[in-house]
């Protein structure tokens, strides 16, 4: 799964059973070499669904991590993109590497929570990609309430959503074994280290999104195909402030 270059067996370890926050501060320098990272495709994807629902002027990443998705919106906003994250690790690295380009938008980060992030109606469109897993389903409401207040009236939430793998399939009991070993984890071990892969379902989560005030929309990312029963293997949530 890893590169060479990649964290090691006991350094994964240790940060799995630091809290979230430190454990990301320790894998930060070697995040953008694991398979966490945000894939290029699921990018550029991205990207080009959403573009033709611009212009956008300011756009803001929540929980940017490395800043894969400051990057997307550095091609989408004309005037200034934002990364949020509460990991001091991951910032540090986003800077470093999204901080040399003289041309396109200007680019802040700010450490904040998702939960408390210090904006209202700065921006014109937010995307996020790979940290849902890191909110419990209760904490979800209070997200996108964040990120609404976050928006300007007529602003964009996006972000993309797989369909979860077939009952009984390799991926299905990958994705229950890790999710019921991170419970065991947090049961048994303090500070806890929130992350799971089945805590965010698209009816659930669409529901939550409208009870904030948010107009839903979802777009099939064609790129990833169908599954059997023709329904597509990734949507794009399009989730629009009033």
């Amino acid at each position: 799964m890893f590169t060479p270059q990649g964290p090691t067996l006991r350094e994964l370890a240790v940060q799995a059973f630091s809290s979230t926050m430190r454990g990301y501060d320790l894998l930060a320098p070697k995040f953008d070499l694991t398979p966490y990272r945000t894939p290029d495709r699921v990018l550029e994807a991205v990207a080009d669904a959403v573009r033709p629902l611009g212009p956008f002027g300011r756009g803001l990443d929540v929980c940017c991590g490395t800043g894969a998705g400051a990057g997307v919106l550095r091609g989408l906003c004309g005037e200034r993109v934002t990364g949020v994250d509460f990991s001091a690790g991951m910032l540090e690295v986003a800077r470093a590497a999204h901080g040399g380009n003289d041309t396109g938008p200007v680019v802040d980060w700010v450490r904040a929570d998702a939960l408390a992030l210090p904006f209202a109606r700065a921006f014109d469109l937010a995307l996020s990609f790979g940290a849902f897993g890191h909110f419990l389903p209760e904490e979800r409401p209070g997200l996108f309430d964040q990120v609404y207040a976050a928006l300007r009236p007529g602003g964009l939430f996006v972000f993309p959503v797989g369909a979860p793998p077939a009952v009984g399939s390799r991926a299905y009991w990958s994705l229950l074994g890790f999710d019921l070993a991170m419970r065991v984890r947090n049961a048994l071990w303090r500070p806890p280290f929130v992350m799971y892969y089945r805590t965010f379902p698209l009816a659930g989560v669409v529901d939550d999104l409208v009870g904030t005030g948010f107009t839903v929309r979802l777009l099939p990312l064609e790129e990833f195909g169908r599954r059997p029963d023709g329904s597509p293997r990734v949507r794009l949530v399009v989730a629009a402030r009033g």
